[in-house]
């Protein structure tokens, strides 16, 4: 019971001095306020109240006021008292008040009586004793600033914060909560965030400051490396859990490497939205933090704050390098850009929260990596352009239809060009693999696109030529160039490379289609001219009606007979040609009908001669030519 009265005696003598030294802003000002203390209650005598006072007031004209010997034991006894607790210091406020006046105390009293050490041997011993007693006091001071980091981030409901969207940057208390400690809180980055201009309160605002006292005490007496690594490891280990609560396991590169596609394709998913929420909430709400709790020291809150988002950063850059150095794969262009894109969108926010000396490094990383992406982009076309070039020509497509090649390498681009500004910077960062190809007023990324289609066209037009039928290497040739053209058009495509390409490129499918009439239908029309004086001559033509008549029909039903078996994929393409072929086949049959007719060789019964009237040949045309059976078609 005595000891219960003494501990109780003990507080409110503390509170008082508290108050005095607080309140106390002059001499006569303290002297007043301590004369109400005794007055009002003998316990607070002057005696009692000036231990402390005279030397954090007065000590260097008056150093005889108290000895050394006395305060000391004053102060072990009341700095050994919060010691010996078993619980948090910082539960009871008055605890926690007395153990910082006494540690101030403390703190002033080694100082005053250290310049006089040299010249006493007992000032000197009795300065070891302090010295041991102010090294458990900040043991302690550093297990209560660990569990008050600890116990804030637990009491602080932060997912209501995130929830809602909104900043608790009005210090309102009452969203604290005092929980249960086996309580597995909700971490607030893992849910759902689509606003990024916010700012989370990690710790309660009265924890902040009771923090920021302790620092302030720490780092009075050079400790303050020791108290940024207690508050580091504290918060770092939030900033790695809110990590792995969104999903983003450790990888190493190789393991990175490993990965499955359709699995690393998820990874960067998770990484994308990971690096935007650590980036513009929970790296900017932890510098705002340490700003808070290590106020008025700026290169000990840097320190903290590289220490606390060093490992969470490094993380996610080195995912990013990993995918960078990864495979070349043509596939992996969009993922590869998906992480370019927000490596770039995040520059800014690296410039604005790695600036300081201890984070640049980390900024410079970030740089690094980022450009690192950038050259992987550029790698995967470089493997695009190999795939094109080693793509095998030996095997034709039946029909002479759309190449596999062809619609690759199309759709690929067309893909791809939706991600126009950002190929264009990835592009124009490496302007001498243009391979002089750059001309005023195109950019990189467009003379890339152009050295891309002129590998396919070179390597279409090899495949081309196994077809044995210039008519059918025609055909396949138009198939294709109409095929790109349509894929070019009304895109982004198509605005990088331009309308004078398009028109060039439409110039060189309409010679195939001449080609194809010239070496086909050419010669069947050729049948049917008669020439005046063909038969003096003795030229091709001079041959009977009756016999060419035959040779048309022969020569008719072989060409339908093979280019029925062609395909053309496009349906206007497909009516292009027949249009043609009936635009120059009908009128020549229809004019030889009728010489034939009206020659002696036609006799009185000219129809059981003729096999195709011109409405029989056009319907056959239409009908027949070109079904391809579905072979080659989109």
């Amino acid at each position: 019971m005595g000891d219960s009265n003494s501990n109780g005696e003990e507080k409110l003598i503390a509170v008082a001095r508290h108050i005095a030294k607080t309140l106390g802003h002059s001499d006569t000002m303290t002297d007043d306020i301590l004369n109400i203390f005794s007055t009002f209650d003998n316990r607070f005598s002057r005696e009692k109240l000036t231990s402390d006072i005279n030397i954090m007031s007065d000590s260097s004209t008056n150093p005889h006021a108290a000895t050394l010997e006395d305060r000391l034991s004053s102060l072990d006894h009341q700095i050994s008292l919060c010691l010996s607790f078993d619980r948090p210091i910082w539960f009871d406020s008055t605890d926690s008040s007395s153990f910082i006046d006494s540690v101030d105390e403390l703190i002033a009293t080694i100082r005053y009586y250290t310049p006089l050490a040299h010249e006493n041997k007992s000032v000197s011993a009795m300065l070891d004793r302090a010295d041991d007693l102010l090294q458990n006091a900040l043991f302690r001071l550093q297990e209560e600033f660990r569990g008050l980091i600890l116990r804030g981030a637990q009491s602080l409901d932060l997912t209501t914060a995130n929830s809602n969207h909104k900043s608790l940057e009005d210090d309102d208390d009452s969203s604290s909560d005092d929980n249960d400690d086996d309580q597995d809180y909700s971490i607030p980055v893992a849910h759902p965030v689509t606003d990024f201009n916010i700012i989370i309160d990690s710790l309660p605002s009265s924890t902040i400051n009771d923090l920021h006292e302790i620092v302030k005490r720490m780092v009075a007496v050079d400790y303050g490396r020791e108290c940024s690594h207690v508050y580091s490891a504290c918060r770092r280990d939030f900033l790695e859990e809110s990590l792995s609560r969104l999903g983003l396991h450790k990888f190493s590169t190789e393991e990175v490497q490993k990965l499955p596609w359709p699995e690393l394709e998820d990874e960067i998913d998770r990484w994308c939205k990971s690096a935007l929420l650590s980036c513009r909430i929970l790296f900017p709400s932890e510098r705002r933090l340490c700003d808070r709790v290590f106020f008025g020291f700026s290169a000990t809150a840097d320190f903290s704050f590289m220490e606390v988002c060093r490992g969470s950063a490094i993380q996610l850059l080195n995912f990013a390098d990993a995918v960078a150095i990864s495979s070349r794969s043509p596939e992996r262009l969009f993922k590869v850009l998906d992480v370019y894109e927000t490596l770039r969108d995040l520059m800014p926010d690296f410039e604005l929260l790695f600036s300081d000396k201890y984070c640049v490094f980390l900024r410079n990383e970030a740089i690094t990596i980022w450009k690192r992406v950038g050259e992987a982009i550029r790698r995967i076309f470089m493997e695009l352009e190999n795939l094109i070039q080693r793509d095998p020509v030996k095997v034709p497509v039946p029909g002479g239809g759309l190449h596999p090649i062809t619609r690759y390498v199309m759709n690929y681009l067309r893909a791809a060009c939706k991600a126009q500004q950002t190929l264009e910077q990835v592009f124009e960062e490496d302007r001498e693999r243009d391979r002089g190809m750059l001309m005023s007023g195109t950019s990189s990324l467009s003379a890339q696109l152009g050295w891309i289609m002129q590998l396919l066209e070179s390597n279409l037009e090899a495949k081309s030529k196994i077809y044995r039928d210039i008519a059918l290497s025609s055909v396949f040739m138009m198939n294709n160039g109409r095929y790109i053209v349509q894929k070019v058009e009304d895109c982004e495509l198509g605005m990088l490379l331009g309308e004078d390409w398009i028109r060039k490129y439409n110039v060189k499918v309409r010679q195939f289609h001449v080609s194809y009439q010239r070496s086909t239908w050419n010669k069947v029309v050729g049948i049917l001219k008669v020439e005046t004086g063909a038969a003096s001559l003795g030229g091709p033509n001079a041959r009977p009606f009756k016999e060419r008549l035959k040779l048309f029909n022969s020569h008719f039903e072989e060409v339908l007979k093979v280019q029925s078996a062609w395909v053309v994929f496009d349906d206007h393409l497909r009516d292009e040609l027949k249009n043609s072929v009936t635009g120059t086949l009908l009128p020549a049959y229809r004019n030889f009908i009728g010489r034939f007719q009206n020659s002696p060789e036609a006799g009185r019964n000219p129809e059981k001669h003729i096999k195709y009237s011109v409405e029989d040949v056009e319907a056959r045309i239409n009908s027949e030519l070109f079904l391809g059976n579905g072979v080659g078609r989109r």
